[in-house]
């Protein structure tokens, strides 16, 4: 009822969406000609048509659109697929899905296999004359092997009976089929011997005489002449061995034999689709790039329903996953804690702070107890061990994943702005730091990684250290960029107007190079995810990135799609509050 409810709600927004659209192009203004960035400006309501458009491709192939408007269907394309699962052995025989019979598209193949191998053969310089003759001889007689198979002569009474007996249960299910009380119900003594009896009939297809397609005790006797050293000869006979067990063990009936079968099963194949109703209309529109399939008693999904969840229950599963008694491995996704204020400061300030200090820490007495001085109380204070109030913070696999993407990302910033227009600015620096950072940059991350973690073990010091790796050198990039593409123009007019070089590099050099600092942040921002989740996924016991690969290993689709989403949506935040900044900081920027 709720996936019906948003279906139809986003038809309707998307509608309303592009409405207002086209009415908002005739009230622009007449000199927002092309080319103008004030016309890609605003826009929230194409926003809204995109967002829509994604949620709605992901209802209708996730096949949740079927399942809110008909939760019946998949049911009855189960029952359908059993069917088809049924006529498949018996389609396969004939030209019903095929362009020809299963019998003569063999003999077909097999003739021009044969033929291809006696002209190789009479070609061959490398066999001798003798030896040719032996084996033209053995694919003569495997060639003749074929019409003792589709003579109808050979095929044996009580094979034709089978034969007539299938055609006649065939037709009799073709009659009872379209009929309400079809199937009828077996008690539990009738259904053990149906059983018993599927598990003891023959199978048919086989004419029921042995014909020998190759000479064996021949074959054994050359095969056992050859030289060790005569391996084309030894090449051939198997070959032409295989090709006489192919025809032998192929199904080739008889050109007639099966005519009253095919009719039967092509009368049947028609009343059964007839009897699908609407519910081949569903499949094509409802179920797209797959369908229900059978797979022994059961049914199910083979196509897009199979691995991409449906939205309802994808989000169900998400809201467990955020509770704290459910969570992920006893983690929730994103939850808080109550942490006292003393953890906090203990982990804020060091430790050396107390030990600076003059004075010597508190000795016990001979009493046995300990009297504490100001450098103890001190020193109690910076490791957080004395008593305060509680204050939520943050906690969670979410929470852990954007800790290291932020620290990473500004330990990134605060390193590689400065040495970046360092060496935009200076050819020592640039000359002695350009080698070290060009040797290291162009390596992939998880290159990195395996050795980062080994390092640094597998808690957050290491994945800290790797997105650091990471940020830090296209920061140093973006940075020397800026500050070696000032215009020098600006720096003469700072220069005649009395600027000190720290005026200039504040005034001057830093703004122009704050767009390519900005940029460069974006930039930043999407490799540090990405680095992390694969850092994640080879250490980790928190964080996106374990979510997904625990949940890999179990194949449950549902987590899987849960992290892609959550790692999308926190990309988006960390761009969308770029943009903000890029906005408030560089407003100049593009309008020069």
């Amino acid at each position: 009822m709720i996936t019906g409810t948003i279906t139809i709600l986003i038809i309707v927004v998307v509608i309303g969406s592009i409405l207002y659209g086209h009415r908002l192009v005739k009230t622009e203004k007449s000199d927002a000609v092309f080319g103008n960035p004030e016309r890609a400006k605003g826009g929230i309501h194409w926003v809204v048509v995109g967002t829509c458009f994604l949620l709605f491709a992901w209802l209708y192939y996730s096949w949740d659109i079927a399942k809110a408007f008909y939760p019946r269907s998949a049911n009855e394309l189960c029952q359908v697929a059993k069917v088809n699962e049924s006529l498949l052995s018996l389609k396969y025989l004939f030209p019903i899905e095929e362009r020809s019979h299963k019998s003569t598209a063999l003999i077909k193949r097999e003739n021009i296999n044969i033929s291809k191998k006696i002209t190789e053969i009479q070609n061959s310089s490398d066999l001798k004359n003798q030896d040719k003759e032996i084996f033209l001889n053995l694919l003569n007689k495997t060639r003749q092997t074929i019409p003792l198979l589709t003579n109808e002569n050979y095929l044996e009474t009580e094979t034709k009976n089978t034969i007539n007996e299938l055609t006649n249960r065939i037709k009799e299910l073709k009659d009872n089929f379209p009929k309400d009380s079809f199937p009828p119900r077996l008690s539990d003594e009738e259904e053990n011997k149906r059983i018993e009896a599927v598990k003891k009939q023959l199978g048919w297809g086989a004419t029921g005489m042995e014909v020998p397609p190759l000479p064996e005790s021949k074959i054994k006797e050359y095969k056992n002449a050859l030289n060790d050293d005569q391996d084309l000869e030894m090449t051939y006979i198997k070959e032409i061995k295989k090709l006489g067990q192919r025809i032998e063990y192929e199904s080739i009936f008889p050109p007639n034999a099966l005519d009253e079968m095919e009719n039967a099963i092509r009368a049947f194949d028609s009343v059964q689709k007839k009897e699908q109703g609407s519910i081949r209309i569903k499949d094509v529109l409802l179920f797209p790039a797959g369908t229900i399939v059978a797979s022994g008693p059961t049914c199910a999904e083979d196509g897009p329903g199979r691995w991409l969840p449906k939205p309802s229950d994808t989000f169900r599963i998400f809201g467990d996953l955020l509770k704290p008694s459910v969570g992920f491995k006893m983690i929730p996704l994103f939850w808080y804690e109550m942490m006292g204020v003393n953890r906090i400061v203990g982990f804020i300030l060091p430790d050396w702070i107390a030990d600076i200090l003059p004075g010597k820490y508190p000795v016990h007495t001979s009493d046995g107890n300990v009297e504490p001085n100001f450098k103890s109380k001190v020193l109690d204070v910076v490791t957080g061990e004395f008593e305060a109030f509680k204050i939520p913070v943050p906690m969670g696999h979410i929470w852990d994943s954007f800790l290291r993407v932020f620290i990473g990302l500004m330990l990134g910033v605060i390193f590689g702005v400065p040495l970046g227009i360092f060496m935009g600015l200076n050819r020592f620096a640039k000359g002695f730091f350009d080698p070290l950072v060009e040797l290291y940059r162009p390596v992939p991350p998880l290159a990195w990684a395996p050795l980062v973690i080994t390092v640094f073990g597998i808690d957050n010091l290491g994945k800290v250290f790797l997105l650091f790796m990471v940020s830090f050198s296209i920061m140093i990039i973006s940075a020397r960029a800026g500050a070696s593409g000032t215009q020098l123009s600006k720096i003469h007019a700072a220069h005649s107007l009395g600027a000190s070089r720290w005026q200039i590099l504040r005034h001057v050099i830093f703004p122009n190079s704050l767009p390519e600092i900005l940029t460069g942040l974006r930039v930043a921002v999407g490799m540090c995810w990405g680095t992390l989740v694969a850092a994640e996924f080879l250490a980790g016991t928190t964080g996106i990135g374990f979510v997904e690969n625990v949940a890999r290993k179990y194949m449950q689709y549902e987590v899987i799609w849960i992290t892609i989403f959550v790692m999308g949506m926190l990309g988006l935040l960390f761009d969308i509050t770029l943009r903000k900044i890029i906005d408030k900081t560089t407003p100049w920027h593009g309008k020069g």
